[in-house]
């Protein structure tokens, strides 16, 4: 009889390749599951409600742009220097203040006259996060504008200001840019 000598390595290997595989899953799902994932907050609506109702969504926004504009006044800007490598023009951002902040809006028909029956929502938001969101509903008008008083901001960074103004069966947005110096 003979003996076999030769020492086989394949067992070792499909076990080692399974043990890879497992600890690879296993980071995997850990690291997926440690990273949040933030709603989308475009229309004021949930994703799934803005999703479902895009076409009127869409239809009713055309609507209120062919009849109204929204303007914000009285906010100061920052200067923001033009990115030489970019096609796309970057309006400069509001500037926020540490603490106590009031932000104006006038609604305003294509004649230039005030529209003053608007429900109008704000909402300030940052872009990746929902977890500091200021919402105020039914927005009151006020001397020919609509204001938003005593929105208090803590943390610097970027933020989003979003107005929403229905008109009838009409619905138009504003999404302004701002940011808060740390």
């Amino acid at each position: 009889m003979a003996k076999n000598n030769e020492k086989t390595y394949w067992p070792h290997m499909i076990l080692g390749f399974l043990v890879v595989g497992i600890t690879l899953s296993y980071w995997t799902v850990k690291s997926a599951s440690s990273m949040p994932v933030q709603e989308s907050n475009q229309f004021m609506l949930k994703y799934q409600m803005a999703d479902m109702n895009i076409n009127q969504i869409m239809e009713r926004k055309k609507a209120f742009d062919k009849a109204y504009n929204i303007h914000m006044v009285d906010a100061e800007t920052m200067v923001m220097t033009d990115n030489v490598n970019s096609n796309r023009p970057q309006f400069n951002p509001v500037k926020l203040s540490q603490g106590i902040n009031t932000f104006t809006y006038e609604v305003l028909a294509k004649d230039g006259t005030k529209v003053s029956d608007a429900n109008v929502t704000f909402l300030l938001t940052q872009p990746h996060s929902r977890k500091e969101d200021k919402l105020f509903t039914n927005v009151p008008y006020k001397d020919g504008k609509y204001q938003i008083r005593d929105v208090e901001i803590t943390k610097a960074g970027r933020y989003t200001l979003q107005l929403r103004a229905e008109v009838g069966d009409t619905i138009g947005y504003s999404e302004v840019s701002a940011y808060l110096k740390p």
